[in-house]
């Protein structure tokens, strides 16, 4: 093991019990709950022993500078954003998200120990929901920074206990800042690979080419509630039978266009063993390649979502709650990277910060290689030496825009 990955691992110790479930061995961590809140503390931290001032947006995202005399993120312009986030979906995995925060702090380290000195700031980003775990809204932080949201509709938006994101924020979000946005000139996130191609290229670290589009949207289906055990089958208007059909045509769907179609979360009333439900409401997240086949394949699991409704005698909603379009990294820096770390191209379906802040600023993705090529899950994981080649890649890249 190197001396960086020795070092990559007794930082990543700090952090790495933080939200940890003893039970499932995944990670609790959702925006601005107690363990995220001491991730936030130990990156504040973290940035003052190295003398790296950290200003806040008024909407949950850090920033810790190195670099530039000016203290509170305001002045100047062309400095290069690196980062990610801290929390996790439930029972999620220890690096999406993390890993490329710790790596950015060690990529600073490797540069000042190489005597290097940035012409431009270089800022380490903790962005604030990113994986829409607790607020439902995906890439929260970043989508109030470019005002892709707007700040009133964010506010309200209510965790499964009725808390708002103003009222866990402790304010009413700031929303869009474009005097800090524009003081970035570029934008690089390194994350771990969500798959295995990498481990079919047997290299440690990639440039990301593109980001599938993809969205989530809330079907809701009504019907009657009534009594499990005197409810006649047929005298039944069952939401729970409309709902099952809708998840076998999303998978259906989704397999006969080479998309993904996943409904992993469901809420049903009166939530009852002994009782026909009243209402259920399952959320579908949809990704395809390109934004034709995602519009085709939602519209296609509507259309047979609600022909089973009228058959159920059930009532259905379908609401969109996100969609983010085709993202395509920037072009010049992309080959830019691929070129200085002759390292492989990859797209990805899954969605980042680096996805919303691509449409404002030129951005980039470096992927460390996953063994299992499993994601959103305790089985997620990275080797220490495949870390540690990412902070060179990574500090590589910070040199280059940075220092040239």
């Amino acid at each position: 093991m190197s001396g960086l990955a020795v070092r990559f691992r007794e930082l990543w110790d700090e952090i790495a019990p933080v939200g940890r479930d003893v039970g499932s061995g995944g990670y609790l961590r959702y925006a601005l709950t107690a363990p995220e809140l001491r991730l936030r503390e130990w990156f504040r931290a973290q940035a003052d022993l190295r003398g790296m001032p950290v200003s806040e947006d008024g909407n949950g995202n850090l920033f810790a500078w190195w670099g530039d005399p000016d203290t509170d993120g305001r002045a100047g312009s062309g400095a290069v954003l690196t980062g990610s986030h801290f929390d996790s979906v439930p029972h999620g995995g220890a690096y999406d998200g993390p890993l490329g925060i710790v790596s950015a702090l060690l990529a600073v380290d490797e540069l000042r120990a190489a005597g290097v000195t940035p012409v431009r700031p270089v800022v380490v980003a903790a962005f604030v929901e990113e994986e829409g775990a607790r607020f439902g809204v995906p890439c929260l932080g970043s989508r109030l920074l470019t005002g892709e949201i707007d700040a009133d509709r964010a506010a309200g938006l209510r965790d499964a206990a009725g808390v708002s994101f103003a009222e866990a924020l402790g304010h009413r979000p700031a929303g869009a800042d474009p005097a800090l946005l524009g003081r970035f000139a570029a934008f690089v996130e390194l994350h771990v690979e969500q798959g295995r191609a990498l481990v079919d290229a047997d290299a440690p670290v990639a440039v990301g080419s593109a980001i599938w589009p993809h969205g989530r949207w809330r079907f809701e289906l009504r019907g009657e509630g009534n009594h499990a055990g005197t409810t006649r089958m047929g005298d039944r208007r069952d939401p729970m039978l409309t709902f099952a059909f809708t998840v076998l045509a999303a998978n259906k769907e989704a397999r006969l266009r080479d998309a993904h179609a996943t409904v992993g979360r469901v809420s049903v009333e009166p939530n009852a063993t002994n009782a026909v439900p009243s209402t259920v409401t399952g959320w579908l997240d949809a990704r395809a390649a390109a934004p034709e086949t995602l519009d085709g394949l939602v519209e296609a699991v509507r259309a047979k979502a609600a022909e089973r409704a009228r058959r159920d005698g059930t009532e259905l909603t379908v609401t969109r709650e996100s969609a983010t379009p085709l993202v395509t990294f920037d072009g010049g820096l992309a080959d830019r990277l691929t070129e200085l770390l002759a390292a492989p191209v990859l797209p990805t379906g899954a969605g980042h910060d680096a996805g919303v802040l691509a449409a404002h600023l030129p951005t980039a993705m470096l992927f460390v290689r996953n063994p299992t090529g499993v994601s959103h899950s305790p089985a997620e994981s990275a080797t220490d030496d495949d870390c540690a080649a990412g902070v060179v890649a990574l500090a590589r890249v910070l040199e280059e825009l940075a220092c040239h």
